[in-house]
């Protein structure tokens, strides 16, 4: 057959204009019926090989259709667009590994550009050089990342403050964590937590501390620590990348709580709250602090359950408490009175201050604040927990009342457990005494001669 010079001038002439189509020789068919056609292109196939197809174009896919003459469109090198039906188009690459024609995919085109496509087949290629299988080093990308997943900064966060809230914390200390988890959670929540190094994790801390929220971003960190900690013991990360960042946050700068401690000043805002109009939840809050000066969180939250009125005692849950101790509180009849007269505002819910029309709920943290504010007192001046200050001031200025007795009326914890005990049994008829001559104080402060 090659010794017929009319055949292999027909060859000759044939493959110039053959070598420019985008398929290889044995898938073209120009509508040949003879053998003839068939005989010169398998010849030509022995001589040369298949003949590589041009590289695609983004015009030709773009104007590509299924059905309309194959579903496959050849870029070279394994790379080929496969049409389908339903009109998508596929990037697929062909390989061979341990024997077997494999298939890779790359995505969807156009969100898979052609040059994209054609780059991850390059990276396939290096990787089948090294003699690594390209479909199985995805599989195992795809592995690790659902384990990583699994065991993300958010999981395990979730987790710990789980745990954190069968463990009996206060409802303050769960919230804050809580809080502090929000905001690490949406920059390092999808991070597995094993991969969190410590520059990673004081980036996000700086971005804090750069809004001057230095305490804040202390405060995450601490808490941060907590989980990286509670994920080492559970087997889920290897290392606390907190422990390198002591001494990189800027040291937050200590404000403290304004307060009213001279007696004259005390009294003008004693007889201001005494004039103040509001929300009756608010208004009776407002009365009552200065009677007993705890925590606001802890008077905002106070249950008709907690007040026994026949031993004129409040006794706050363990689990609202900020040092999660129990804890009394006498109640002169200043205080019992203030708390009886909200019976006609809050009787249908638990909550003795609830929420404006929201019965469920305790009051605002912001509302004994924002009548403060309303009254004239800045918070440069006086804040809801400075009536704390002004109590432990004065009550400790009187000189009537021991000191241990004031602390353990503020619920300040003691570090000495078997003092704390003490102190507990020790100095409740003497608090008993100091409510009531505090709240008697309080009346005469509010008169004209502001001395006992």
């Amino acid at each position: 057959m090659l010794g017929n010079k009319h055949f292999l001038e027909d060859i000759r002439v044939k493959s110039i204009l053959l070598v420019s189509r985008p398929t290889p020789i044995s898938y073209v068919s120009w509508g040949y019926d003879s053998g003839y056609f068939k005989k010169w292109s398998a010849e030509l196939v022995s001589l040369f090989g298949e003949i590589p197809p041009m590289p695609l174009t983004d015009k030709q896919i773009k104007a590509a259709r299924h059905g309309e003459s194959k579903s496959k469109l050849f870029d070279g090198g394994g790379l080929f667009l496969q049409l389908t039906s339903s009109g998508s188009k596929l990037w697929r690459m062909k390989y061979r590994a341990d024997g077997k024609e494999k298939l890779l995919s790359f995505g969807r085109y156009p969100e898979v550009s052609l040059k994209d496509a054609r780059g991850k087949r390059d990276e396939a290629k290096l990787q089948r050089n090294k003699g690594i299988d390209p479909a199985a080093q995805k599989r195992e990308k795809k592995l690790q990342a659902r384990i990583g997943s699994q065991n993300s900064f958010r999981v395990i966060g979730e987790d710990y403050l789980e745990k954190i809230s069968k463990e009996g914390l206060s409802e303050a200390t769960i919230s804050k964590s809580k809080w502090l988890f929000g905001k690490l959670v949406s920059s390092l929540g999808s991070r597995p937590i094993k991969e969190i190094d410590p520059p990673e994790l004081l980036s996000v801390l700086k971005k804090e501390e750069q809004k001057g929220n230095r305490e804040t971003a202390r405060r995450m960190r601490s808490f941060s620590g907590r989980v990286f900690r509670y994920a080492i013991a559970t087997g889920r990360a290897d290392a606390d990348p907190t422990f390198a960042l002591r001494g990189a946050l800027l040291t937050p700068q200590v404000k403290h709580l304004a307060a009213i401690t001279d007696s004259k000043r005390f009294a003008e805002l004693l007889r201001a709250i005494d004039g103040y109009t509001g929300h009756p939840a608010t208004t009776m809050a407002l009365r009552l602090t200065p009677h007993i000066f705890q925590r606001p969180g802890e008077i905002r939250k106070m249950q008709w359950t907690e007040i026994d009125f026949e031993k004129a005692v409040w006794t706050i849950d363990v689990g609202k408490m900020k040092n999660r101790k129990h804890h009394a509180i006498p109640l002169s009849r200043q205080s019992l009175a203030l708390i009886e007269e909200m019976r006609e505002f809050s009787s249908h819910s638990s909550y003795v201050f609830p929420a404006l029309g929201k019965p469920k709920n305790p009051m605002s943290n912001n509302a004994v604040v924002g009548a403060l504010r309303r009254l004239g007192f800045s918070g440069d001046e006086m804040t809801a927990h400075g009536f704390r200050t002004t109590a432990s001031t004065l009550l400790n200025e009187s000189g009537k009342w021991n000191p241990d007795a004031i602390e353990r009326a503020l619920s300040h914890a003691d570090k000495n457990q078997v003092r704390a005990i003490y102190n507990r049994s020790a100095y409740w008829n003497e608090r008993v005494k100091m409510a009531q001559w505090w709240s008697d104080y309080l009346e005469v402060l509010k008169s004209e001669s502001p001395h006992v």
